[in-house]
């Protein structure tokens, strides 16, 4: 992830410092450097108003002024800011200064008298690692989105599918790689006789009777091949002597890396069918 050299350019900047010739010269720096959104105030209890209403990239905040310093403008400034965050770099004469400033959450720190050319590389650097960190977070945010989406296209998808297999026959199953059935929509318990599901899928020990073997076999066999199939008959002997035939079709499921996962497919009971 970049910047264009205009995007910083672009940085909305705040001057703080109660000497006028100071402002004028930061003022005059950052203009010839080409930034187009410079604004400033020479009373240290105005920023946080500003700083609220314009959300500024970056702070430029001289420590030594009268009624209110640096670092409570920076406590201030912390206590209204989005995880804490201070866009600041602080002006001092003071060497002594700049350790405790970092310390309270200054980003940098700049030394009087200026150095010019000083002064234009920090606020480029601080500049720079600032609107990345923003463009990673707009990125995430729609990232984020973006997400949230495609799952909700996703679940919407997925239960158009369970509507109309449900539509096409009496109920859907799933069954997992170790062919112990996991879902099922309609009444499959019901038609195979199979008792009701449990928060894990179908009871372990579930004894399953009446079943046609060589016809069980053939759909045991076809699903151990890992192969899709269609319209496959098997029938079971009901207690009462009668005998229950259904049709089942389905296909084999694999997750992103190829490792089978089990089967999915519809079923439905054969009406009239001795």
């Amino acid at each position: 992830m970049t910047l264009e050299p205009s995007e910083i350019l672009e940085a909305s900047i705040l001057i703080v410092d109660d000497q006028a010739a100071n402002v004028d010269l930061l003022r005059a720096l950052l203009a010839d450097a080409g930034y187009t959104r410079v604004a400033a105030t020479r009373d240290p209890r105005e920023t946080c108003a500003l700083h609220l209403k314009e959300d500024f990239d970056l702070i430029l905040l001289d420590l030594h002024m009268p009624g209110m310093d640096g670092f409570a403008v920076m406590e201030a400034l912390k206590s209204g800011a989005t995880g804490g965050y201070l866009p600041v770099i602080v002006l001092t004469a003071q060497p002594d200064h700049k350790l405790r400033a970092l310390q309270a959450g200054a980003k940098d720190f700049v030394s009087k008298p200026f150095d010019l050319l000083e002064v234009r590389t920090r606020i480029h650097n601080v500049l720079e690692v600032r609107l990345l960190y923003r463009k990673l977070e707009r990125y995430s945010a729609s990232l984020e989105e973006t997400v949230r989406e495609r799952t909700a296209e996703l679940r919407a998808s997925e239960a158009r599918y369970r509507s109309l297999a449900e539509l096409a026959s009496d109920w859907y199953w799933e069954e997992d790689s170790e062919g112990t059935l996991t879902q099922g929509s309609g009444p499959v318990a019901e038609f195979l006789g199979l008792p009701a599901f449990v928060a894990t899928g179908m009871d372990a020990g579930a004894t399953l009777t009446g079943w046609n073997e060589d016809e069980r076999a053939q759909l045991r066999a076809t699903i151990s091949a890992r192969q899709p199939f269609l319209d496959i008959n098997f029938s079971r002997v009901r207690e009462d002597g009668s005998r229950q035939w259904f049709r089942v079709s389905g296909e084999p499921m694999f997750d992103r890396c190829s490792r089978y996962v089990g089967y999915r497919g519809i079923g439905s009971e054969i009406v009239g069918k001795a």
